[in-house]
């Protein structure tokens, strides 16, 4: 069993990582071959890939729950603490490395690929060879192979929904505050009710999203297939509401447990980390509406 020496912790030996393991192998394995035409037909791959997902699950609601459990029985100490702590910040400092990729991509066709491409700086090689008569202009509507892409018919402005979520997620960032404010005060009630308030505007940011996602679809023809400007915004945009689905999920767990008497006004990392991460991906979309939606 996991036990507490001095300073040091040691953790028993875990199943759990063997099964997160094979479940990950599982759900890129399957999706993999639904993505190729030489492999068997692609429903029994996505059949492999839902049962990863399934597994991927499981693992998570089991080692989460032993978590929980040896952290309520007081297994842990400052040392482990602290090992949570670091690796919490190595975790957020991954995700910012993840979304800056795609930031960085945006900023490399928008400041350097476009104009090289309409022979800017003394390229007019490339603009005759790669693109001949290509005016660059963003966002980008104009395909080299029109049959091969969605021609888009207008872009989702920046003062619809997207200045809306803005504010939704704003304003969860005020609600996540109090929670903590009331935890550290040993306000039970008030700690649940901010949780809810911030649970609740992280799922409507999501709705309206998902909302815009259609009209998108339907409407405007704006389409992940839509060359650069369509992949670069459903990628940005869909990973970044994948977070608030996530960060909503964990914070939802953070409800309950308060709920259940968990956490103490000294004791409560679990709760900081989930705000940690919504705090993170409040300022993501700071970035994003500036950067896809403004400018």
């Amino acid at each position: 069993m996991s036990h507490a020496s001095g300073s040091y912790y040691l953790p028993e030996p875990s199943k759990w990582p063997i099964i997160g393991s094979i479940g990950m192998f599982l759900m890129l394995f399957g999706f993999a071959g639904s993505l190729s035409d030489k492999t068997p037909v692609g429903d029994g791959n996505l059949t492999v890939m839902y049962v990863g997902m399934a597994v991927i699950i499981f693992m998570l609601f089991g080692w989460f729950g032993q978590v929980v459990r040896e952290s309520e029985s007081g297994a842990y100490n400052e040392q482990v603490d602290v090992s949570f702590r670091m690796g919490m910040m190595w975790f957020i400092f991954s995700e910012v490395m993840f979304f800056a990729a795609f930031f960085g991509a945006l900023f490399y066709v928008r400041t350097l690929a476009l104009p090289w491409l309409g022979g800017a700086d003394n390229n007019a090689a490339t603009n005759a060879v790669l693109w001949s008569g290509f005016t660059p202009s963003w966002p980008l509507n104009v395909m080299p192979d029109a049959e091969s892409f969605s021609v888009y018919k207008e872009v989702i402005g920046a003062w619809g929904i997207p200045a809306l979520n803005t504010a939704i997620l704003l304003t969860s960032g005020v609600t996540i505050t109090f929670a903590h404010w009331a935890l550290k005060k040993g306000n039970r009630a008030g700690l649940t009710f901010w949780l809810f308030a911030t649970v609740a505007l992280g799922f409507v940011f999501v709705g309206f999203q998902a909302y815009e996602y259609i009209h998108a679809y339907q409407d405007l023809n704006l389409k992940l297939s839509s060359g650069i400007y369509g992949s670069t915004f459903f990628m940005l945009t869909g990973f970044h509401g994948l977070h608030v689905t996530i960060g909503a999920i964990m914070l939802l767990v953070m409800m309950f447990r308060s709920m259940k008497g968990h956490f103490t006004e000294e004791n409560h990392f679990a709760f900081e980390a989930a705000a940690w991460y919504w705090h993170f991906v409040d300022v993501v979309w700071l970035g994003l509406f500036i950067f896809v939606y403004v400018l």
